[in-house]
């Protein structure tokens, strides 16, 4: 069975700020809680590889099945101490892509051509990519072999402005995903802040915000389901 490659970040503040930032641990948390009961195994990357910050607010919304994968030894392991480098992964053992959010990922997902070309090798090899809230950033730049960029014209979602307001980090990102997409042609959806969503379009599956995390999971998994490789 092949894998899902969980892509995570290594930013550690705000740039310009001593604020931290770093990966939302639900974002990986839930997706894994969600993917290890369907007998699916991940491995994790990030464009530095090696160790992945916390952002510390993502710690207030901890649970107990979040708590389960936070001390399990694999994850603290491969998935915040370890992380694979882009160049020691190959796209074939996977069958899908999941870019995880956290603020940190706006300074070192966009503009990753590694990551970028693993992630298309992934798309055309019949594969998924997925996103949940500030992961989106890891798709903007994706661009297909003919130089389209991979979301112009499909249907996706991601962390909103009015999101990012009552974040109330406005002025410490570099850019605005939404606003991103929506230059890149993307046909950028979206329902009440702060509210489970995630759909799909064709390959690409993508959440809102944070508590979007299941949502995109069981998307996948209802289409891991009809796939014949599994």
């Amino acid at each position: 069975m092949k894998k899902v490659l969980v892509v995570e970040t290594n930013i550690q503040k705000y740039a310009g700020t001593n604020e931290a930032t770093g990966l939302w641990l639900g974002e990986s948390a839930e997706f894994l809680d969600e993917v290890y009961q369907q007998g699916i195994d991940v491995d994790f990357v990030s464009p530095l590889g090696g160790f992945v910050p916390l952002d510390p607010r993502s710690m207030k919304y901890i649970d107990q099945a979040i708590m389960n994968i936070y001390l399990e030894e694999n994850f603290i392991k491969n998935g915040l101490i370890h992380t694979k480098k882009p160049e020691e992964i190959n796209p074939n053992d996977y069958h899908a892509i999941y870019f995880t959010g956290g603020h940190g990922v706006m300074w070192d997902f966009p503009d990753n051509k590694e990551l970028q070309e693993l992630a298309l090798a992934i798309y055309e090899n019949n594969g998924y990519i997925l996103s949940v809230c500030h992961g989106i950033a890891g798709l903007l730049n994706i661009k297909d072999r003919e130089g389209s960029f991979l979301i112009s014209g499909k249907k996706i979602t991601g962390f909103t402005k009015t999101e990012e307001f009552l974040a109330g980090k406005m002025n410490k990102v570099p850019f605005f995903n939404q606003t991103a997409a929506e230059e890149r042609n993307a046909q950028f959806k979206k329902r009440r802040f702060y509210k489970a969503f995630a759909l799909k379009d064709g390959r690409i599956i993508t959440g809102q915000n944070p508590f979007s995390v299941r949502a995109v999971a069981k998307l996948y998994l209802e289409e891991v389901k009809s796939c014949k490789q599994f």
